[in-house]
């Protein structure tokens, strides 16, 4: 079980539609595709998605600090030793997708090895989960069409719809419109992607109060710290954090100082074994969770799976796999 080699592949894949939101918008999936060998001559996948918006990281960057850093720190380890992997990876500042691709694909060389699935591994709490799709930005008619085409073709009835557009009105607009053509046979929740005011946020919300939201995810800022408190103090839905908290000490920070009653887990970010941590840690604090997405590819999404699948409190609401 001791790791022998590492490898970093860069890769492009086009999306059919480019999906836009207020931090930034992908056409393409240029991600990095990680494999770990073993001398028994098993490999072990898993996919980091560069989000130089949120994370700071590129493909290349990926690559490179794989190659020169996390892999001669990494090679001569055992499988099992995933908690010096993660001191020896806590070393370099930042690279959390980097890292969380690493992380997952030593989770995956374990369970081929074991002959073990990595959800059973985990916790092995449910073999299945909801899926929720999201919706980037458009008109009001695309989007419901977009929803549609969801609910017709793979059943799926729960979205996440991307806000932050100005005026504010643009958005709710879209959720309406997203209410009055299914009603109740669907959830909604939103996404800022922080990029409206605090105020603009409250007003947005009051305007789609009748809607039956299920969450709001990162409105505004997490750094305008009393404007975000003041907006989480007058919602009546969970307030999710996201790209805020990349590590347990944020989720910490942000909980204890209000600005946040909910958490999105993405393992993209914190691959298994840290967001095993926040997931422990969400439920010391009594925070609800979602998995979320970083428009993974297949590989991604069927690390994120693994991972709401294992624990009752991640798979109790859809998981953004779409």
């Amino acid at each position: 079980m001791k790791i022998t080699a590492i490898e970093a592949i860069p890769f492009a894949i086009p999306y059919r539609k480019p999906v836009r939101f207020a931090s930034g918008e992908v056409h393409v999936a240029e991600h990095v595709l990680v494999r770990v060998h073993t001398d028994d001559g098993v490999v072990g996948v898993a996919e980091a998605p560069p989000r130089p918006y949120t994370y700071g990281e590129t493909q290349g960057g990926i690559v490179a600090v794989i190659n020169t850093i996390f892999a001669p720190a990494v090679v001569g380890l055992t499988l099992l030793e995933r908690e010096i992997v993660t001191e020896r990876l806590r070393r370099t500042i930042g690279n959390p997708t980097a890292k969380s691709a690493l992380d997952m694909a030593i989770w995956d060389a374990l369970g081929r090895t074991l002959d073990l699935r990595v959800v059973d591994m985990l916790g092995g709490f449910t073999d299945q989960m909801r899926v929720s799709h999201m919706l980037g930005f458009d008109d009001p008619a695309a989007m419901v069409d977009d929803a549609q085409r969801m609910v017709d073709t793979y059943g799926i009835t729960t979205f996440k719809v991307k806000v932050g557009r100005r005026p504010v009105g643009l958005d709710t607009a879209v959720v309406r419109a997203l209410r009055d053509r299914f009603g109740d046979r669907i959830e909604l929740y939103v996404d800022g992607n922080r990029g409206w005011t605090a105020s603009e946020s409250a007003r947005a919300m009051k305007d789609m109060s009748d809607l039956g939201l299920l969450f709001a995810e990162e409105l505004c800022p997490a750094d305008d710290v009393l404007g975000r408190r003041w907006l989480v103090e007058q919602l009546d839905v969970p307030f999710i954090a996201d790209e805020s908290v990349p590590t347990p000490a944020d989720v910490t920070r942000e909980s204890l100082s209000g600005s946040m009653t909910a958490l999105s887990i993405k393992t993209a970010r914190t691959g298994f074994t840290t967001s095993r941590r926040v997931h422990h840690l969400a439920e010391g604090l009594g925070l609800e969770v979602v998995m979320g997405n970083q428009i993974d590819g297949q590989v991604g999404t069927a690390c994120s799976l693994a991972f709401g699948a294992a624990f009752a409190s991640t798979s109790r609401h859809a998981g953004e796999l779409s």
